[in-house]
């Protein structure tokens, strides 16, 4: 029973649904002649920009003056024996250590 209640009232909406779709838009009104009112907006008004700052002149700045630039001199690299020790430009070599890696035939 309830089923087909439902399914009357969903055909019952589906149709009336279909005559909505289906109306072809007439519409009644009635006009008395009288306007309705417009808002207008006001005239523009012309503002001018500022004036322009004060132009202020400064003396210019003085002269600037460095002093001369320090000069660092290296030591000068001497490769070679110094006391028991050998300096090959990167480290000291012992004696003893630089025989071992240095092989000479002599």
């Amino acid at each position: 029973m309830k089923t087909k209640l439902f399914v009357g009232i969903g055909a019952a909406f589906v149709a009336f649904g279909a005559a909505q779709s289906a109306s072809a838009g007439v519409s009644v009104g009635i006009n008395l002649g009288v306007p309705a009112p417009v808002y207008v907006a006001p005239a523009p008004v012309y503002a001018p920009p500022p004036p322009p700052p004060a132009v202020v002149y400064a003396p210019a700045p003085g002269p600037v003056v460095y002093g001369a630039a320090p000069v660092v001199v290296a030591p000068a690299v001497v490769i070679g024996w110094h006391d028991n020790r050998y300096w090959d430009g990167r480290r000291w070599w012992g004696r003893h250590d630089y025989y071992a890696y240095h092989h000479h035939h002599y």
